[in-house]
């Protein structure tokens, strides 16, 4: 073959044809996303090569490499193995509180991972509380709380709900009668479940395991505290010691690994999936039997060690500090309207620039619409901290007078979640009818017209999905947030923070409880657009 047929393949789809306006909007945001990430190659490539090697082959290099891919592993396997089943039993079976247990179980997502950490180290570290529990009944040693089996634990209950969430949508929306069908052919429930139900949510189960993992492999707060050198605590570590050339080629390597892992999703997740119809849905729940109360043990299990343990040592901190009161340091509620406001503002935009993504992705057929797609996951992949640098150094030094300002900061959240939008918007939009449009373009309605008449309406629900998620994922991101916001912008994340750094530990709670509130409030807006398939 050609290059020119080659380069001719590439840029069209199935037809011959791609929409040009579409198709430059998607490249130009798809640049947008990626343009920060610049810096890393500039700065790597003017280290030296001879030291660039000894830096990339090094002992320490090599266990950091194996950290983060086993942390990232772990995460994504058990946040599949509590997700998928969690989204089955609240969407499919006669679960008792059913609708209670569908927003208790997204609710860890809301929770941000260096408070769960914290809070898991208070409660199970050495000289833990729940050491103390033990103690007299004899039991002196507990298992290990720090490195790589506690970081798989902490970051695991609160990433699952993304497979979790991801999950549940496919399953609102799949035609039960293909069931009753497969019933009818003699196939029991596992076997039906197997052969008819995992294919056709396993584009859903690909997009949550991505999301997760991508966290895991970029998450700062939760290795920093469980001591796990994984790759964001070691670039943060050799910033502080002003080693911004092995930081940048660390930061090049864990590129790599993002790449891979998209790569890798890309092969799971089948593109052929067919599109949802009503027509289809029934309200025929699977009956669990004798084991309908016993069921509920997993989400109020996993839900009790999510929620409850932060709030019992957040509880304690409260009760327990013995520090002096510092006025400097008391909650005022302007935090939470900067919180809320920048959060909001970021999952506006996020869900906008996801729209002409999303629909080019699901629509077209073209490699260069799988290139815009993953050109969006990348900035969520790379750590916080490096983000804010890049934006820092960008900022600083071509455009000032959008250094340490509002724009810039919503900026970054949106290179940082934009995937969220992403991702739900494309399921929603696979899920139309394609017939549905061509009935709308046949009735005289240009591309726009259908794409505003037909399309929006039945994919709403996934779009304001997205933003939801966005906006809960902007509540809690730490890093972007102290290193980009304007002076004197406080939120309810730098309030925590400050706290915990100061070891004051009781200014921690207010916030942190305000945050589980609003962020539960937005959960349920989130769960509420499944208003179209079931009841609230």
């Amino acid at each position: 073959m050609s290059l020119t047929r080659r380069i001719r393949d590439f840029l069209t789809d199935g037809d011959g044809r791609l929409p040009l306006g579409l198709t430059l909007l998607s490249a130009a945001i798809a640049a947008t996303m990626v343009f920060p990430l610049a810096w890393l190659v500039i700065e790597a490539v003017t280290v030296e090569r001879s030291r660039a090697l000894e830096l990339l082959f090094s002992g320490s290099t090599a266990e950091v490499l194996a950290n983060s891919l086993l942390l990232m592993a772990g995460v994504t396997v058990f946040c599949i193995l509590l997700g998928v089943p969690l989204a089955y039993l609240t969407v499919r079976t006669d679960l008792p509180f059913r609708r209670f247990w569908s927003v208790v179980s997204a609710l860890p997502l809301v929770v941000p991972s260096y408070v769960g950490a914290f809070a898991f180290v208070s409660a199970f570290g050495p000289r833990g509380e729940f050491h103390e529990v033990l103690s007299p009944l004899g039991i002196e040693r507990v298992p290990e709380i720090y490195g790589l089996p506690g970081s798989i634990l902490v970051i695991t209950l609160y990433t699952y709900p993304y497979v979790y969430l991801t999950t549940r949508a496919a399953l609102l929306s799949f035609d039960t009668t293909l069931l009753e069908a497969a019933r009818t052919l003699n196939h029991g429930r596992l076997a039906s479940f197997r052969r008819v139900t995992l294919p056709a949510i396993r584009p859903a189960i690909a997009a949550g395991s991505l999301l997760a993992a991508l966290y895991a492999v970029s998450d700062f707060g939760t290795p920093s505290i469980m001591r796990l050198s994984v790759f964001t605590r070691q670039i943060y570590v050799e910033y502080n010691s002003f080693g911004s050339d092995y930081a940048a080629l660390l930061s090049l390597q864990l590129l790599v690994v993002v790449l891979f892992v998209l790569a890798l999703e890309w092969l799971v997740r089948s593109d052929a999936s067919s599109h949802g119809d009503d027509a289809g849905r029934t309200d025929h729940r699977v009956s669990l039997g004798r084991l309908r109360w016993p069921a509920t043990l997993l989400p109020a299990g996993v839900s009790a060690l999510a929620l409850l343990v932060p709030l019992w040592i957040l509880g304690l901190w409260l009760v327990r500090s013995e520090a002096g009161r510092r006025p400097s340091m008391a909650f005022e509620p302007i935090q939470v309207v900067n919180s809320v406001s920048v959060s909001a503002a970021a999952a506006v935009v996020a869900a906008l620039a996801a729209i002409p993504i999303a629909y080019f992705a699901a629509n077209h057929d073209s490699p260069l619409a799988v290139v815009f797609e993953r050109a969006t996951y990348v900035g969520f992949a790379v750590p916080g901290i490096v983000l804010a640098l890049a934006l820092v150094y960008f900022g600083s030094g071509y455009v000032p007078r959008l250094y340490q300002t509002l724009p810039l900061l919503v900026f970054a959240y949106v290179v940082r979640f934009l995937p969220q939008a992403v991702g739900s918007s494309r399921t929603s939009i696979l899920q139309v009818d394609p017939k549905l449009v061509e009935a709308g373009r046949t009735l005289g309605e240009s591309s726009m017209g259908a794409f505003r008449r037909v399309t929006f309406p039945l994919t709403r629900s996934g779009i304001v999905a997205g933003a939801a998620l966005v906006f809960l994922t902007t509540m809690k991101e730490l890093p972007v947030t102290l290193i980009l916001r304007p002076s004197e912008f406080d939120t309810i994340v730098t309030q925590i923070w400050r706290a915990q750094e100061t070891a004051l530990y009781q200014y921690a709670v207010v916030p942190t409880l305000i945050l589980l509130v609003i962020s539960g409030l937005s959960m349920v807006v989130l769960l509420a657009q499944e208003g179209g398939h079931e009841g609230l």
